[in-house]
């Protein structure tokens, strides 16, 4: 039902109200409505967020977002984690009204003075509202001087709309006719649903001994766990681990996948389950429980988070399949149905059927998840959940949650885009992109300003590099500059972004023409690295990785979403955009260019939108130069509203050639030119 004052089409609103929008603490996002009424007073509208215990927050004001368009909006930022409210208030403004009739009347001695006994009134009014130390004696004293018929009529009304009576009036209008939108809910959930740095591992093969006309010597967790210090060193805070579970020897996969795999093959993690065990085992090669313990422990001394494969599917030989038969499809000649996906085949797997137990699937995957959850585990990379039911997700997440809620799940699910926003929306703290597939300064343009905008009040998105299943051609054909690059765009376009193990080694090989598999997948066998080795030989690209983390901590605007805004460049291979945040410590605004092209130098002219820069007027203008310090090289320069850049891949003296990630703040740096 419309109020008295129409408040209408609220935003941030997802799927019509029914779920929450997210946040995490201290996020700052937009709240807009559509607010008018009849005929030609003023009107005015404000957000009231309410916390958890349903205290309504300090007094937000919402501004008409362009004139004439009725489209009014506000920033607020939530302070704690927890389930909060937010709803829009629209008035009646008759002091604004009288204000802009008075400013027509009393200039063209129109009912000078009636006009401005009204408004002595309304501000009298207005006043008894206002604590006496929080403005009341300006106001009362503004109605006097309106009242004084000694005083010529517009020094009567010039006090009644100076700006120290204008301000008192801002904090607490005079508000007649209020009507109020329907309370929407907010989820602020821990920070790490927002912000992360990921790092992929398979335990297995760190440590692992492969030596030819021998068996494989699988790493364990306790190998694994040696791994850990050099991960946390490159500022990596969540390290996702693949199942870690028994795997199946029942159709076990060999190398590249293959059909025909040996005595010695290690298999596919993902082929859960056999003799030892299902999802609450360890696989023995690996070690124990207590192993797991251990390691997840020394991760914690590490300042790393683990993250936790968890994929809803069996071996032939899980326990399940002999405890639930009903939880599998039977095909007409009695056999359980396997995985495909036709033409492709995984025999060694079989995927679950939710429609004849969904009540005792749902219970045991709770089951399965708190069994980690006690071992220290918060964080979940959940594999292909748009194979399931969206309802599934919806009660396990949910009830988890509910006793949990710093418990962080990953939707992995490269899909159709109704389904991968319908997972977030349902629960899903953060999920997979098509960012791998988004290589063009169009691409890129178009759907980060998806991510950040439409979308960025319920999906969180995880931009990954690469995965054990994705090795993108722009990488297998664009060397170490392409690796930088993206490197580049993953860490500063979103506050959470990861890597698969081998991508600082710059792993381009893959399984053969038109393919996106890694050559000797990892997936499938051992895949021992000689880390120290790459590290003496100079060639990965880890002092990249660790400094674009070490950027992340620093800079706020890398840790959130919301504030991000293309400019404009002529040269279709060079994309600039800047991520602006205000904080405790004030304002932080990161820009970035980039060369898109891993093979050519490209020159161009990045000409700045400054109005979303947080500049000075005079900067805005384009009067002034201001500094932005490159946080790659250390150098500073004076920038304006146009800039020349030129990008080089093929240089050697900088972490990233192809790119510029730009502080807008005074540096300490005295290297300090004009252009790049």
């Amino acid at each position: 039902m419309i109020g008295r004052i129409p408040v209408l089409d609220v935003s941030p609103l997802v799927d019509c109200g029914r779920r929450p929008a997210k946040a995490v603490p201290g996020e700052t996002f937009q709240v807009t409505a559509t607010v008018f009424r009849e005929g030609h007073e003023a009107v005015g509208a404000n957000v009231v967020l309410r916390d958890p215990t349903g205290r309504s927050g300090p007094w937000t004001p919402m501004r008409e977002l362009a004139p004439g368009t009725d489209r009014w909006g506000a920033e607020v930022t939530p302070g704690s984690e927890g389930r909060w409210t937010y709803a829009v208030e629209a008035w009646s403004d008759p002091l604004a009204t009288w204000r802009h009739h008075a400013g027509v009347k009393v200039p063209a001695g129109d009912d000078v003075e009636l006009t401005l006994v009204e408004g002595a009134a309304l501000l009298e009014r207005a006043a008894s509202k206002v604590p006496k130390t929080a403005g009341r004696p300006v106001l009362l004293a503004a109605a006097r001087t309106l009242r004084d018929r000694e005083l010529p009529p517009t020094a009567r009304l010039a006090a009644a709309t100076a700006p120290e009576t204008v301000a008192v009036l801002d904090r607490f209008p005079l508000r007649e006719l209020v009507s109020a939108s329907r309370p929407l809910s907010l989820i602020v959930e821990r920070e790490r649903a927002l912000v992360g740095s990921w790092y992929e591992m398979f335990p297995r093969s760190e440590g692992a001994r492969v030596t030819e006309g021998e068996p494989p010597v699988s790493g364990t967790l306790a190998t694994a766990a040696e791994r850990l210090p050099a991960i946390a060193a490159m500022g990596f805070d969540v390290v996702y681990l693949p199942p870690v579970h028994p795997i199946g020897r029942a159709f076990r996969k060999g190398p590249g996948g293959s059909l025909d795999a040996g005595p010695d093959d290690v298999g596919c993690p993902w082929a859960i389950g056999a003799a030892e065990g299902g999802h609450d085992a360890i696989h023995p090669d690996l070690g124990t429980l207590a192993d797991f313990s251990r390691f997840v422990r020394a991760a914690a001394e590490n300042g790393i988070e683990i993250a936790m494969d968890f994929a809803l599917q069996c071996s032939p030989e899980h326990p399940w399949v002999k405890q639930h038969p009903e939880w599998f499809r039977k095909r007409a000649d009695g056999t359980i149905a396997y995985a495909e996906n036709p033409p492709k085949k995984y025999q060694d797997i079989y995927p679950i059927a939710f429609d004849e137990d969904f009540r005792g699937l749902v219970t045991e995957t709770q089951r399965v998840l708190r069994f980690w959850m006690a071992r220290g585990v918060r964080i979940f990379r959940v594999d292909n959940p748009h194979t399931k039911p969206v309802v599934f997700w919806e009660k396990v997440i949910g009830e988890i949650n509910r006793t949990d809620p710093d418990v962080v799940f990953l939707a992995e699910a490269f899909t159709r885009p109704a389904m991968m926003r319908t997972l977030a929306q349902v629960g899903f703290q953060q999920s997979y992109t098509y960012f791998t597939w988004r290589n063009s300064k169009a691409e890129l343009t178009e759907y980060l300003t998806e991510l950040s905008g439409p979308s960025a009040p319920y999906m969180r998105p995880n931009l990954f590099v690469n995965t054990p299943d994705i090795l993108h051609a722009y990488l297998q054909r664009g060397g170490r500059a392409a690796f930088e690059i993206r490197a580049v765009l993953a860490a500063t376009l979103s506050p959470t972004w990861g890597v698969y193990a081998g991508y600082e080694l710059c792993e381009g090989r893959a399984a053969g023409p038109g393919s996106e598999e890694y050559l000797n997948s990892e997936k499938y066998e051992l895949r021992p690295r000689d880390w120290a080795g790459a590290e003496q030989a100079g060639t990965t690209i880890t002092a990249l990785i660790t400094r674009l983390n070490e950027l992340r901590r620093s800079h706020l605007a890398l840790r959130r979403l919301r504030d991000l805004h293309f400019h404009h460049t002529d040269n279709e291979h060079v994309v600039a955009y800047s991520k602006r945040a205000v904080g405790p410590d004030g304002d932080d605004t990161v820009l970035v260019v980039v060369n898109l092209d891993p093979h050519h130098t490209h020159e161009a002219t990045v000409s700045l939108d400054t109005s979303v820069l947080g500049l000075t007027s005079a900067q805005e203008s384009g009067a002034e130069s201001f500094p932005v310090t490159d946080e790659l090289t250390g150098t500073t320069y004076d920038w304006g509203r146009d800039n020349y850049v030129r990008l080089d891949p093929g240089r050697a003296d900088a972490l990233a050639p192809s790119a510029h990630v730009l502080a807008l703040r005074p540096s300490s740096s005295d290297r300090r030119v004009t252009q790049p």
